[in-house]
């Protein structure tokens, strides 16, 4: 039997022309997705790529594998048809903050409690870019867009808090122009077994300039992002400026150390990806300006897929009733024929 051919970045690159705006931080996330995937150890007819609708949503074309370009927010609904029929596939959802949660919300929802065994990406640039800069779930509030000239009167959704709220068994956060950490995250998804939720802060140059740019600076990043690390203290900021997280009777604090100070000595958390929900929700609520944003996986759990509970039970019900036969269930009961 002939060895698999080695794949590379190459491999991924369809031949259509990448249709985003200058600047976009979609490029990056392309990129980085197209430099993991030849790394997973997959035969490319095996990936596929599902879209809804959305400046994001373009991502399938752009991907050289098998794809869906779907309805507005129903790409997890097709990914869940997809999955359940053929468990082998590496079935990868793209969405963004609006497609994801506004319209499909609750396919989202049901999608990541279901715990299928997938990978979605969420953009999240707080803007509806495609439709030319309205406010979408997550823009903060008091923003003014075409659609909020007075400023945004909704509270934002938070995309890490609304896949733990709905049980997800692996939640990440990244940002589009770290590369190294989005490549790190895109693999931890993949190695997982469930669903695995990574929401991407992305950068809309046209219609939501700079939402991030806290985050994006390489030189800010270091005081604004609190970058996690399993079984490592909750500490961020340079040399000078180190500072660390507490938690005092359920409230997170952050408080000084010394550079050369222990942070577990001062009661700095040490993160567990495995911690009850409670911990996770509890790092999910530390937001900018009072605490840095957590980048990297708020929490990794397991519980039984969908797919394979499915086909279990498929399995279960042939040994109990039989194969069946679909002619013979088609024509059972009242039937008629429409003359031709």
């Amino acid at each position: 039997m002939a060895a698999a051919p080695e794949l590379s970045k190459k491999d991924f690159v369809s031949d259509q022309d990448v249709r985003w705006c200058p600047g976009c931080g979609d490029y990056a996330v392309l990129a980085n997705v197209q430099r993991v995937m030849p790394e997973l150890g997959i035969p490319r007819e095996n990936f596929v790529f599902v879209s809804g609708i959305g400046c994001s949503s373009r991502f399938p074309y752009y991907m050289d594998t098998f794809g869906f370009h779907t309805i507005h927010g129903r790409a997890p609904a097709f990914a869940t048809g997809i999955k359940a029929t053929r468990p082998e596939l590496s079935v990868w959802v793209v969405t963004g903050d609006g497609d994801g949660l506004s319209i499909g919300g609750n396919h989202l929802l049901h999608t990541i409690r279901r715990n299928l065994d997938i990978q979605i990406l969420l953009f999240n640039n707080r803007v509806y870019g495609l439709t030319k800069g309205q406010y979408s779930p997550t823009s903060a509030l008091g923003m003014r867009t075409k659609t909020s000239p007075q400023g945004s009167i909704d509270h934002p959704i938070d995309p890490v808090t609304f896949a733990l709220g709905s049980g997800a068994t692996f939640v990440a956060r990244t940002i589009d122009v770290d590369a190294p950490h989005m490549q790190a995250m895109l693999k931890r998804a993949h190695e997982h077994r469930g669903t695995a939720f990574i929401e991407i802060l992305q950068n809309c140059p046209v219609f939501n300039d700079g939402t991030w740019e806290e985050l994006q600076d390489r030189k800010s990043r270091v005081e604004t992002s609190l970058v996690l690390e399993h079984g490592k203290p909750l500490v961020f900021g340079s040399r000078g400026s180190r500072r660390g997280i507490c938690v005092e009777h359920g409230i997170p604090k952050v408080i000084s150390l010394s550079d050369d100070e222990d942070p577990t000595a001062r009661g700095v958390v040490v993160h567990d990806e495995d911690a009850p929900p409670s911990y996770s929700f509890a790092l999910a609520s530390l937001a900018r300006p009072d605490f840095p944003l957590p980048v990297g996986v708020l929490r990794e759990s397991s519980k039984p897929c969908y797919e394979d509970m499915l086909g279990a039970e498929v399995e279960r019900a042939i040994e109990s009733r039989g194969p069946g036969d679909l002619r013979e269930l088609l024509h059972s009961g009242d039937t008629w024929d429409v003359p031709g």
